[in-house]
């Protein structure tokens, strides 16, 4: 994929990488690693060592501090899913009264779906469109009722998106969040030194926060950006650095609003004579990690980069502006920038970094602020170096399956219970399972796990689908086009090959189902087969993979499947080794209290072979 080059190119021109400051770093903290340190408060920091200091100042042993950090780390996740997710929300408030014409309302269908699950009836879209957004701020405010009406006793996004028979059992669990702010509050609040030091009670919150994370976070965040810019449907495009462009402006759009992104190309097209004018044949607006999915599955934008990857995007030389908002933005970005013609603009008010230039952007300024964004690279242009390496390698990707247009797929077999195709292939035999691949790249990880898992998976007739920096990877490595149907048994190659008959298109053997945030989608597809087959979801034969996770968000949504009864295979392995009796919990005894667990693999092959032991216990036929 040409990082080898670019890293070789950073090491002779004297940048320091992700990668360099990884190894500078090594050994890693064994106490973090195994989850038992302790800096919660100031009576210490607390390590605890077997045989030597059993527990903490304060009494707290290893257990408690290992449920105590994981809760943090939840906690810390989900709100960053949540806080994405209200953003969202007062955007598509403030489109639909209508006081600037910079957005509009792409999807009424959508919104008249949401809405309806809601009880909210009206013909007027933009009045729809504000009670729809008050029902889900409700989810921000809920204090059991105590507002200006009955508010229900738990999360409405939760109460329309979530499976009946999970919303039951966490009822009996004591899991149900009823307010996503209070409840990450509240957590932060619980794992306090002095206050809980159960830790089953603990670990039992981690599965509340992931229901805050996938609730109020992702699903949430999702649909509203399904209402502003429309559900995504198939689009092809293209992958890797090969998709910048030497003789054009390139502007790079990485985090996770798309709000930004969307401006940032709508208007690289309006002033594509401002670049004329200063010898660029065009503007390219690529997309880095979320950004670029977004980008991807619904304007066909090429994605370049994951993670590990935003800062050899810099050391190619020809990115002229790099536009960042918020999450998994490394501050070394302007570090390297400043090594080269770069310019790196922060967009939002609470992400800044030193030395980076500041515009804000604000969606009622869209334009305006788009337009400053575009001209920077315009002038950035025009200062562009010559230590310049743009990697040939390009592949193609068909992206774009949001569960709408899955649906839409199998409706050309079955038109009435388009479920029932993927039933039967699976009830047959012929598809083994389903597998979501999600989260991060990690510096700590070789990332061809990502492609070593897939191809394996592929091999035994498992259909892929997932999300974030792992589509990165499988697309960068060809999985995510026609090419791959090599790697696929005889059963998942037919299955395949039926849809592209029936739709007369071509159907990847993975499937992108978009950024991070939608995780939330998967979550949508495993739910709505579990009601469609009136089954547990549990009983079904599908796993979540998360072979290089990196980030607190990514464990939250961990933690959100983990709540709905899946099995979740985790790589590296999560902060819990300090205690046998919490890794016992997590990675066997959960299964009977949800109905999945944790399943550990560090490589390819072990992945593997316990998400095969899970799909093969789960049978439909």
């Amino acid at each position: 994929m040409g990082d080898l080059e670019l890293i070789e190119k950073a090491k002779k021109e004297g940048i320091e990488l992700v990668f360099d400051r990884y190894n500078k770093q090594k050994p890693l903290c064994n106490f973090g690693l195994n989850g038992t340190c302790c800096k919660n408060c100031h009576q210490g920091p607390c390590r605890i060592i077997p045989g030597k200091s059993e527990r903490g100042i304060c009494g707290v042993n290893a257990e408690t501090i290992i449920a105590r950090n994981l809760v943090r780390i939840c906690a810390s996740g989900a709100s960053s899913h949540a806080d994405h997710a209200r953003e969202m929300l007062i955007a598509l408030y403030k489109i639909a009264e209508k006081k600037h014409n910079h957005y509009s309302i792409k999807d009424e269908k959508k919104l008249i779906f949401l809405a309806k699950k809601l009880g909210i009836n009206n013909r007027n879209k933009e009045i729809i469109a504000k009670r729809l957004v008050e029902e889900g701020l409700e989810d921000f405010r809920r204090q059991e009722g105590l507002y200006h009406k009955k508010e229900g006793d738990y999360l409405n996004w939760l109460k329309i998106r979530a499976n009946k028979r999970l919303i039951k059992k966490w009822q009996r669990l004591n899991i149900l969040p009823i307010n996503s702010d209070l409840e990450t509050s509240h957590a932060l609040h619980q794992t306090t030194m002095g206050n809980d030091a159960d830790p089953i009670h603990l670990l039992l919150t981690v599965l509340k926060l992931g229901l805050v994370d996938g609730y109020s976070g992702l699903v949430l965040g999702s649909d509203i950006s399904d209402i502003v810019f429309g559900v995504p449907h198939l689009v092809k495009s293209t992958t890797n650095f090969g998709s910048l462009r030497e003789d054009s402006i390139n502007i790079i759009v990485h985090g996770h609003i798309p709000f930004i992104g969307s401006k940032i190309v709508e208007w690289s097209k309006k002033l594509e004579k401002e670049a004329n004018g200063v010898g660029a044949k065009g503007i390219n607006v690529v997309g880095m990690c979320c950004t670029g999915s977004e980008l991807l599955m619904r304007q066909g934008v090429p994605f370049i980069g994951h993670l590990v990857q935003q800062e050899l995007a810099i050391v190619t030389g020809v990115a002229d502006v790099v536009v960042v908002d918020i999450q998994c933005i490394y501050p070394s970005l302007q570090d390297i920038a400043s090594c080269y013609h770069t310019k790196l603009i922060t967009t939002v008010d609470f992400v800044r970094i030193p030395g980076a230039m500041h515009i804000p952007f604000k969606v009622e300024d869209a334009d305006i602020s788009s337009k400053l964004i575009i001209r920077e690279a315009i002038k950035a242009y025009t200062k562009r170096g010559t230590k310049i390496f743009i990697p040939k390698e390009k592949n193609d990707v068909i992206a774009g399956f949001s569960v709408e247009s899955i649906k839409d797929l199998f409706s050309k077999i079955n038109k009435n219970n388009q479920w029932q195709v993927l039933v039967d292939y699976l009830k047959k035999g012929k598809l083994k399972g389903v597998v979501a691949m999600v989260g991060c790249t990690n510096p700590k990880v070789d990332n061809s796990i990502h492609e070593e898992i897939t191809k394996l998976l592929l091999k035994n007739n498992i259909l892929v689908i997932g999300t974030g920096c792992w589509s990165h990877v499988a697309a960068q490595n060809g999985l995510m086009n026609m090419s791959a149907l090599k790697y696929c048994g005889d059963g998942l190659r037919e299955f395949l090959g039926l849809l592209k008959e029936k739709n007369r298109v071509d159907i990847p053997p993975c499937w992108h189902m978009g950024s991070c945030v939608d995780c939330g989608r998967i979550g949508v597809f495993f739910s709505e087969i579990s009601e469609y087959l009136n089954k547990d979801l549990s009983s079904l034969p599908f796993v979540v993979s998360s072979p290089a996770f990196a980030t607190e968000k990514a464990f939250s949504i961990a933690s959100y499947f983990l709540a709905m009864g899946l099995n979740v295979h985790i790589n590296p392995v999560p902060p819990i080794y300090g205690s046998p009796k919490i890794s016992k919990f997590l990675t066997q005894d959960l299964e009977k209290v949800i109905g999945g667990r944790i399943l550990l693999g560090d490589n390819a092959k072990k992945a593997v072979n316990e998400i095969l032991k899970i799909i093969h216990s789960k049978k439909l036929g």
